[in-house]
Formats: structure tokens, C-alpha cells, sequence
């Protein structure tokens, strides 16, 4: 286990029990020892469910899977396992996943369909799955309501610290709950949700609504992410509806009346997205990059993504140098219209470029002394139209070399 971020909480949310949901975590040997690599989840039956997915063209089989039993909409049991992430395993995944959903569906009395499975960790080795199903009786012997710590601590692989968030809303009146957790540090450049992240709710909506809702609130938090600009197989976002809190359901995900528990959503799949890059692998900074007049909403975050990944800005930050002249390169690579003369430039807040070229009179002081912070804040305008995007990031240390140059030795 590498070093705890210096970007990590100060401690794990306190998260309420979740009425219709019952966690466990087990330790099975797969990969690690001496620590639980194993989440198994019950949902009371009639649970709704919603999910997004890698689009990757080698996902793995778990994924393919899930993507699957979410089209159904309902769901029973979650199982999660790190340290393998039976990608790349051709018929034998397949195979693996097949004889784990025939397992936990006999165990809890449920259909295969009702079953969701995801892997994360080691691509291209086959899983043993024979080591989850023969645990998945004592794991749920363990579970219970309030172990969302322990849950979170199971599914991680190169990440230093558990990752959760908790909000509460009202939807008639009614308070509803929705907790999530989520597990990434590398690999990170989502191209539908985050690397593995489970959310759930007590509130009492269909699979329709919930589809809907994920979808938006993905774009804006777990797709606004990068941390090393590589799009993992496995990357899989369930969110689960109880319909325990007792609110009038709501068929329709435009209703006024879901404002509040849309907006506490949001919030969770933000906290969660940003927690995964404070935990990027050897991440020392938190990096926070908007992109305005740009020709649409889409050309902004594109070139606010070309400068999120650029090697070169991420070292920049990383050694603390307030090198703008590298933002200046990004935007000119990503394929987007910009105005060379029009584009202006702030870092902390302090504009640094404007029309076109250094302001007059800079004074690179303040804007080295932001970058000697953990949160740096990089704006740009480009001169074109009205887009705006925020993405998020984190520096590129040497660190990220020792952790990724030593994963599977």
C-alpha cells in the first residue's frame, strides 16, 4: 500500500444506515493478503437500478454483465471483488462471471439477472472465482447496515484511502438518503462513470428516472474527470433505488418535485469524482480547470480535457512552475476552434495572459505562490462563443511512474 494521499479527507463521512441495504466485506485471497478483497451488498427485492459503463471496446466480461441485468431494471445482490479484474479473459471471464451470478442468486433466492458483479485490479489474468463463491456464505453471515467504511475499504487496489459521501434530500417532504462509495486512483479518464462506484438510495423511483438522472449527473462529475488520461475495461456506476423511505413515486426525471433529490445526487457523484482524483496515483495537487468561449458546451470541455491530460501542464504544476505558456500549447492541440489573439488566461485567479499574449506589467509572484498550493485553479478563455466546462485534475509526479512501473511485480 503506497503512502496516503496528501489530497485525502481527514476521515471517512459518517454514513447512516440505508434502509434495504445490508453490506458485507470478506477477505478471499484473490490478490492481497492480510485484507478484505471481497463487497457483497443485499437489496430488499424490488429494488430499482440504473447504470453507466466504459465504453471501451475490450470492457471486460463483468461489464457486459451488468450492462445486461441493468437494462431490466431490478436488482438483489451486489458482488465486488479487487485484484483481478477479469478483463481480457475471454471465455474463461465469462465463464467466471456466469458461475458467480448461478452461485449468489441460489444463496439469495433471486434470478442470475437480479445478481450485478464487478471486478477491478489485474487485466488479462484469469479470476479464481471459485475462491468468491466459496465465501460468499460467510460474507453474508456479516452483513449488516452501517458497514460503509469497511465496503469502501474492500474494493480498492492502488488507492490510499476509502472513498465515500452521504447526502439527504426531500422529495415531497419526505427525507430520502443516498449514500455512494467509489474506489480509482489510476487509470482514470472516464468515458461514461469512474473506475467502480455504487450509490444507493431509500427514495422510491423507477428505473426510467433513476437512468436519466445518473446519466446527466455522470457527465458532470465522473466524465469531468482525468487523472492520467487512460479509460479503464472495468469502469461501472450502479445506482440503487430501495423505495424504502416511503415517498410517492415519481415516474417523470423532469418532475419539479425531485429538484432537491437531484441536486443532493449531484452532489455525491461530484464528492466522489473529485475524492478519485485527490487519489490519483502520486497526486500532490488538486487541479480545477474551466474553459470559457469556446463555440459550445462540448468544445469546451474537450479543450479543457486536452489541457487536463497534457503531460506537460500536469509536470508544470507538479514542479510548481506557473509555465502558462503550456495552457497556451493544450488549447492549440485539442482540435477546437480558439482565437490565438483573443485568448486570456488566469491561474489562482490572477490574469496572466490577455488578447493574445502576457499581460502588461505581470507579476508572476502571486501565481507562483498559488502554485505552491494543493488546489490550483486554471481559467481560460478562448475567444469564440459562449461554452463553458469544468474538468478536474491532479499534477504528475514521479510517483506515478514508481507506483505504475511496479504494479504487477
Amino acid at each position: 500500500m503506497t503512502a496516503l494521499s496528501p489530497l485525502a479527507p481527514a476521515a471517512f463521512p459518517t454514513m447512516p444506515p440505508l434502509a434495504g441495504v445490508r453490506l458485507a466485506s470478506h477477505a478471499c485471497g484473490i490478490r492481497y493478503q492480510g485484507r478484505t478483497d471481497l463487497l457483497l451488498v443485499e437489496v430488499d427485492a424490488g429494488t430499482s437500478v440504473a447504470g453507466v459503463y466504459t465504453k471501451s471496446l475490450t470492457c471486460s466480461a463483468p461489464v457486459d454483465w451488468c450492462k445486461t441485468a441493468s437494462a431490466k431494471g431490478k436488482g438483489r445482490v451486489l458482488v465486488v471483488n479487487s485484484g483481478n479484474a477479469n478483463a481480457f479473459t475471454g471465455a474463461l471471464g465469462v465463464a467466471s462471471v456466469e458461475r458467480t451470478a448461478a452461485k449468489t442468486a441460489e444463496l439469495f433466492d433471486c434470478k442470475k439477472t437480479e445478481v450485478y458483479i464487478a471486478s477491478t485490479g489485474t487485466i488479462g489474468v484469469p479470476l479464481p472465482d471459485e475462491k468468491i463463491t466459496a465465501a460468499l456464505a460467510d460474507a453474508r453471515a456479516k452483513l449488516s447496515a452501517d458497514s460503509w467504511a469497511d465496503a469502501a475499504a474492500a474494493i480498492m487496489t492502488t488507492d490510499t484511502f476509502p472513498k465515500g459521501s452521504t447526502r439527504t434530500a426531500t422529495i415531497d417532504g419526505v427525507t430520502v438518503t443516498i449514500n455512494g462509495i467509489a474506489k480509482g486512483a489510476g487509470m482514470i479518464a472516464p468515458d461514461m462513470a469512474t473506475m467502480l462506484s455504487f450509490v444507493f438510495t431509500d427514495a422510491d423511483l423507477p428505473h426510467d428516472v433513476l437512468q436519466e438522472l445518473l446519466k446527466k449527473g455522470t457527465d458532470r462529475s465522473f466524465n469531468a474527470i482525468t487523472v492520467d488520461s487512460d479509460t479503464s475495461t472495468s469502469d461501472t456506476l450502479l445506482l440503487f433505488a430501495t423505495g424504502k423511505a416511503g415517498n410517492a413515486r415519481v415516474t417523470d426525471a423532469k418532475d419539479k418535485r425531485l429538484a432537491d433529490f437531484r441536486k443532493k445526487l449531484f452532489e455525491v457523484l461530484l464528492d466522489l469524482a473529485h475524492q478519485v482524483v485527490k487519489d490519483g496515483e502520486g497526486a500532490s495537487k488538486f487541479v480545477e480547470i474551466t474553459v470559457t468561449g469556446a463555440a459550445g458546451n462540448k468544445a469546451a470541455k474537450t479543450i479543457a480535457l486536452a489541457i487536463a491530460n497534457s503531460p506537460l501542464v500536469k509536470t508544470a504544476i507538479a514542479g510548481e512552475d506557473a509555465n502558462w505558456g503550456r495552457v497556451v500549447m493544450a488549447v492549440g492541440k485539442a482540435g477546437e476552434k480558439a482565437d490565438r489573439d483573443r485568448l486570456c488566461i488566469k491561474i489562482g485567479g490572477v490574469e496572466v495572459a490577455r488578447n493574445g499574449q502576457v499581460v502588461e506589467g505581470y507579476d508572476e509572484t502571486p501565481v507562483t505562490a498559488h502554485m505552491k498550493g494543493q488546489n490550483i485553479v486554471i481559467e481560460t478563455d478562448v475567444g469564440i462563443g459562449k461554452g463553458k466546462a469544468t474538468v478536474w485534475t491532479c499534477d504528475l509526479t514521479h510517483a506515478y511512474i514508481d507506483i505504475n512501473g511496479s504494479y504487477r511485480t
